[in-house]
Formats: structure tokens, C-alpha cells, sequence
């Protein structure tokens, strides 16, 4: 009997699972179609997710099939995350998931790796000065990635970049700790207060820039410094003729959002501080084309453009020092090496810090001019690869194809003569004839079930048998929903926002063949809270089954979101009330797992978030607490004192998923709310 007519006998005596295979809905690409599960090993998987393409250097797929980091030693990501999560009666830290995983390891190797890469350049085209970039702060303003980098960057005179005046506050007291020579450079729009605070940190020994982004702003720059008496050091924003494409590039060009016109604005500034006597306090020039630039020959086309301007300031009498060629060292969140994307650039480290030396010395050396130290902004490539966001899969759903069962004898006429053609097209192996008449049939019924003609288990019957011959004819519809104790909002806030892209991957079990292809929804009461675009141009992700039939309670299953450390903790809000995630922060070590965790914080409680919309946790319970004894009768089931105990424990417990491991016990059975809320804190 032909495959396809098995399927449809199945309505009467079924046994439908001989037609599943799930190799056909692996990717296109090697090696998912061409291995058997049997033949499957680490290395496939570094290939079907890409890893050696964004991660190198520093994520790898070791040969246990977990995910290793880089670059000094290697450190099992699944080891750290059971570190962090396990009980702490098992020697873990009792973390709750989600998870950001920090490696300031790989944060100092980025700097290093940019400082190296530009003074290689330098050295090789015979560049006269030196190049010192600062990290832009808004990318991740977390106390400890800000100081991290200005400790790591402090032999190589690396400074930070402040956007707004709590920003400013930050580097101001973080640079009190780095190199003298560091740049704290004062981007953004600004007003007295910010001006003032800026002229204050060059008071303190600082080497501050104020960078005009409009005209106006140097008028309270003479005004402020003259009040305090502080020499200013003055730079300015150019709007550059040259931009890129993309949602990356449209805060750059002539119509830019930030920025002084090169023709008139800065001529204007020129000239007042010609009037003030203040024109050597003009020493830096500032641009942006856009982050993410895709390519070396758009970059040397804007840094050109900005050293000419440099060089005539020059010509016309500042001071000029140097040439901050802002942001835009992109990465490749794919790997495909691509120039005609937002996620992905067409260079290397080494390319762009090489095209950015010869575009100004080429420019500089035909005018004649002293070449500037050349600063950079890069935040998303330094910060991205230092931090992974960890989450669980916690259980998944699909369309289950049960046994079809007897149904015949209650469908009408029309939906019955369909129900015999599709048999009769299923023994003729008729594919697309089957496809009408099961779509026919499911019509029918449903029409049927909804004028009460058709009970539910007929109407599962019916759905049962048209997904059995959508299989088997394969266009079933085979991707799953995997639910994971997350929120998109908070946690991803690009791709909702921006439809940004990056890698996620399982951290664990790679050295098995995925056997479902699967989309991500989050813990959100919203539709948009889910994760159906993939890199590599994907509308779903390779994964593996659940253990446990897919319940908390079963194995644990983790993925990874990766090159997130920029931008996702600034941006994350409180939809739904989930906070942000728990953070541990790792250093490699010569114990026995090389790694130790120096820093371990657990995410805002129900609490603290319930604080930050103005609510008040304390007087809530004591609401609660006042209505329980007006009602509750503790001689019916638990004790009001356990209910009391339970709802203190919601206050403090975070607003995710707890799992087995991690999760309270609601109702306690003994001890009283200050003894819960104490243990809690």
C-alpha cells in the first residue's frame, strides 16, 4: 500500500509515526541533511550554528558539545551556569534564570585587540601620533563594565564618553581612577548644568572635551568657564556629507540629527571664538557617520571628508589636536562577512583601524598638517563579546498528532464525499488533490462543529487526520513554539524594537544532532514577545527536544544569546513587570573548573519592580495581610501564618520562572512575614 494511503487508513486503525523525519526541516546548509544522529559531533553543530563565523575567537563548541569560552584558556559556559544556578545547599549561588554571564576577560582582550590593531597601523604607514579611543558608556553603563574598561584601558590612555549628565557623573568618577591622559569627551545636547559639571571635571584634573552639537551651546561654554575660571577644551560635531544606508546610518549625513554644518555652523564658532580670544581652545573635531559601518571604502570616504575639515581648521587658526572619528566599528552578528547588512560587517579589526590611519595621514600630508591623535568611539565592539544572556527553555508546544480515531459516521454528506476523495487521492499517491480535500474536509467540520453538529473529539479527529497527510506529503507545518523563561522586552529590547539579530544557540548538548526546528516565545502577555527570525536569514532555530516531555520539572535545557552586551541592558524596561536578569561575572582562574566567579547579583524582585511604577510592596502586603484576617479560617486547610509566609516570599522572589532548583515554596509552614522577608533580603 502506497506510504501516503496508510496515512488516511490511519483514520480507521492508525499507527501515522512511520512518516516522520525531521532532516527535512533541518537549514539547507551542511552538515544537518548529509549526518545520521548516530555520526553527529561537536564540530557539526559549530558549523550549523555558525559559531566559528560570529564567535571566534572567543566562543567555541568543545568536545563535550557545551559552549567554551575565549581567549585566555577555555572556560565551560555550562559549568558557570550551573555555578550560578544550583542551590546553594549544592555549592552553587542560587541564581535565577535568566542569566547574563559576564567575562571581563574577553573585555580586555578587546581592548587590547583595537589599541593593537591601530598601533600596528600607525607603525607600518609611519603615522606621527598616537591613537586613544573612548568607550562611549550608553552602550552598557553598568558600574563594573565602566570600570573594567578604564582599567584595562588605562595603560593604553583609553577614556569614556558621556552623553547626558548622570553619564557625565559616572565618568567623571571612574576616569578619577584611570590614566591622566584619558579623554572624557562630553557628547549630547547640553545646558548650563551639564556645561558646568563638564568645566568642573577639567577643574579636577581631567582631560575634558566639550563637544558642541549645536551652535548655541558654545555661548554657555564662554559664559560658565569665564564664572569659574577654567580654560575649556572645545571640540566640534561635524555633519559630514557622507553616510551609509540602513537603519545604522540615518542619524548621519547633512540632515543628521547631531552635529554643526561644515559651511556655515562651524565658521560661525570659528569666528566667535576668533572674537574671544579663545580660539586655541578649539582642539578637537568630532564626526559620526553611523554605527555598524558595512564597509573600509564608506569609512575611508568619511574619514577623508573629516580630515579635510580638520585641516582647515587648522588653516584657520585652532588649535587642533585631535580627530574623534566617533562610533561604527561594527560586528558580525551572522558571520557572514557581509557588506550589504546591518548585522554583519565586510572587515576586521585590522582593516578598519588601517583605513582609518591612511585616510587622515593621506589628507594631512597633503595639506601639510601635523597628524592628530586619532580617537574612536567604539562601544558595540568592545562591549558585545564580553557578555552572554542565558535562558531556559522550559516547555514547548506543537500541533500533536494523535490517533485520527472514528469520525466517519458523523460527518454530513459534503464533508463525508470529501473525506472518501482525499482516500481515494491518498491510494493514487495524488499529492496536490490530497492538499484540497484535507483542506475541504477541515472546513467542513469546523463549519459543522461551530452549528453544534460536530463534538470536540470529532473535530480533533478531523484536525488529526489532515495533519497527517499535510506531513506526509510534506508541507506540514512542523516548526514548534519553545516557551522560555524570558522577556523579549527586557531582556532583547533590539529585536523587538529594531528587528536587530543575534546569535542564539543552545550552550549545551551539541554533541547532538537538533532534532526539531523551533521559534522562541517569551513569558510576555504580548504577541510580539517571541523570537522568529534567525541569522543566517532563518525564520526558526535548530533545537533539540526537551527532556522531561517539556516541563519545568524535567531536564534543563539552556540557550545562549550572544554579542548582546551593548545596548540590551541600557534599553530593557519593565513590560509585564519582569525586571533584569541575574548577573555573574567571571574571571578565569587556575582552579579545578578555570573559572571563578567574582561577582554574583540576583535580579530585581517583584518588589523592586512594583517600586519602580510607584507601588508600594510594604503597604501591599500589610493590605493583603489585613483582608486574610478578616476572612481566613485556619481551622480549613493551611494556616493564615503560611499564607503570610508565601505572599512575603512572592514580594522578594523574582518575577520569572523559579524551577525546581531555584523557586521558594509559596506556602511556608513556619516562621512569620519579617522572619521570610529578612531571609529573603
Amino acid at each position: 500500500m502506497p506510504a501516503l494511503a496508510c496515512c488516511v487508513d490511519g483514520a480507521v486503525s492508525p499507527h501515522p509515526y512511520a512518516f516522520a523525519t525531521w532532516d527535512s526541516v533541518l537549514p539547507d546548509y551542511p552538515p544537518s541533511n548529509t549526518v545520521t544522529a548516530a555520526a553527529w559531533s561537536p564540530a557539526h553543530s559549530a558549523v550549523l550554528y555558525r559559531v566559528d563565523g560570529w564567535g571566534a575567537p572567543y566562543f567555541t563548541v568543545n568536545s563535550n558539545g557545551n559552549v567554551s569560552v575565549r581567549p585566555y584558556g577555555e572556560i565551560d559556559l555550562l559549568k558557570v551556569v550551573k555555578k550560578a544556578s544550583d542551590p546553594v545547599t549544592s555549592g552553587g549561588l542560587g541564581l535565577q534564570f535568566p542569566l547574563v554571564v559576564r567575562f571581563p576577560d574577553v573585555l580586555k582582550n578587546r581592548l587590547e585587540s583595537l589599541q593593537s590593531a591601530f598601533n600596528f597601523a600607525i607603525a607600518s604607514q609611519g603615522y606621527d601620533a598616537h591613537y586613544q579611543g573612548v568607550y562611549p558608556v550608553k552602550c552598557n553603563q553598568d558600574k563594573f563594565v565602566v570600570e573594567d574598561i578604564v582599567k584595562f584601558g588605562s595603560p593604553f590612555r583609553f577614556g569614556l564618553e558621556a552623553g547626558s549628565k548622570p553619564e557625565l557623573l559616572l565618568a567623571m568618577s571612574c576616569l578619577c581612577n584611570g590614566s591622566p591622559d584619558a579623554l572624557l569627551v562630553c557628547n549630547g545636547f547640553k545646558d548650563v548644568e551639564y556645561i558646568s559639571l563638564a568645566l568642573v571635571a577639567r577643574k579636577l584634573h581631567l582631560n575634558t572635551v566639550i563637544v558642541l552639537e549645536q551652535e548655541e551651546e558654545l555661548d554657555i561654554v564662554i559664559e560658565v568657564s569665564k564664572k569659574l575660571g577654567v580654560r575649556p577644551i572645545i571640540g566640534a560635531r561635524a555633519k559630514l556629507r557622507t553616510k551609509h544606508s540602513g537603519h545604522f546610518g540615518s542619524t548621519s549625513g547633512e540632515k543628521g540629527k547631531f552635529g554643526l554644518t561644515t559651511t556655515t555652523q562651524i565658521l560661525r564658532v570659528v569666528k566667535k571664538l576668533q572674537q574671544y580670544e579663545m580660539l586655541d581652545c578649539l582642539q578637537l573635531l568630532h564626526f559620526h557617520i553611523g554605527s555598524q559601518i558595512p564597509s573600509t571604502s564608506l569609512l575611508a570616504d568619511g574619514v577623508g571628508e573629516a580630515a579635510q575639515i580638520y585641516c582647515e581648521l587648522v588653516r584657520l587658526g585652532a588649535c587642533m589636536k585631535v580627530i574623534d572619528i566617533g562610533g561604527g566599528l561594527g560586528i558580525d552578528y551572522d558571520g557572514s562577512k557581509s557588506q550589504d547588512s546591518d548585522i554583519s560587517v565586510g572587515y576586521s579589526l585590522q582593516d578598519y583601524a588601517s583605513a582609518v590611519v591612511e585616510a587622515v595621514r593621506l589628507v594631512c600630508d597633503r595639506k601639510g598638517v601635523k597628524h592628530p591623535v586619532i580617537c574612536s568611539e567604539s562601544g558595540r565592539a568592545i562591549v558585545s563579546h564580553h557578555s552572554i544572556l542565558v535562558f531556559q527553555a522550559v516547555s514547548t508546544s506543537s500541533r500533536e498528532i494523535s490517533s485520527p480515531g472514528l469520525f466517519v459516521q458523523h460527518l454530513a454528506d459534503d464533508a463525508l464525499s470529501d473525506y472518501r476523495n482525499l482516500s481515494a487521492a491518498a491510494i493514487s499517491n495524488d499529492y496536490e488533490s490530497c492538499l484540497i480535500y484535507a483542506e475541504q474536509l477541515k472546513q467542513r467540520c469546523v463549519d459543522q462543529f461551530k452549528e453544534g453538529l460536530l463534538g470536540m473529539e470529532q473535530l480533533a479527529a478531523v484536525d488529526s487526520l489532515c495533519e497527517l497527510v499535510l506531513k506526509a506529503i510534506g508541507i506540514s507545518d512542523q516548526i514548534r513554539t519553545y516557551h522560555v523563561n524570558l522577556s523579549i522586552f527586557t531582556s532583547i529590547p533590539d529585536f523587538w524594537g529594531i528587528g536587530q539579530l543575534f546569535p542564539i544557540i543552545p550552550i549545551h548538548r551539541l554533541d547532538e544532532k537538533p532534532a526539531v526546528r523551533a521559534i522562541l516565545s517569551d513569558l510576555t502577555c504580548d504577541s510580539d514577545g517571541k523570537i522568529d527570525k534567525f541569522i543566517g536569514g532563518e525564520s526558526s532555530l535548530p533545537l533539540h527536544e526537551l527532556e522531561g516531555n517539556g516541563n519545568v520539572d524535567g531536564g534543563a535545557y539552556y540557550l545562549g544569546m550572544f554579542l548582546g552586551g551593548a545596548y540590551e541592558e541600557a534599553l530593557g524596561g519593565f513590560h509585564n513587570l519582569f525586571g533584569g536578569p541575574s548577573v555573574v561575572r567571571v574571571l578565569q582562574s587556575d582552579g579545578p573548573h578555570s573559572f571563578a566567579v567574582t561577582r554574583a547579583v540576583l535580579g530585581p524582585s517583584c518588589g523592586d519592580v512594583l517600586r519602580v511604577m510607584q507601588h508600594e510592596p510594604e503597604i501591599m502586603f500589610q493590605t493583603l495581610k489585613h483582608r486574610l484576617e478578616e476572612i481566613c479560617d485556619d481551622d480549613n486547610g493551611i494556616s493564615s501564618l503560611a499564607i503570610l509566609n508565601g505572599l512575603a516570599c512572592s514580594f522578594n522572589n523574582m518575577p520569572y520562572l523559579g524551577g525546581n532548583n531555584n523557586g521558594h515554596c509559596y506556602y511556608c509552614t513556619n516562621g512569620d512575614y519579617a522572619g521570610a522577608a529578612e531571609e529573603e533580603q
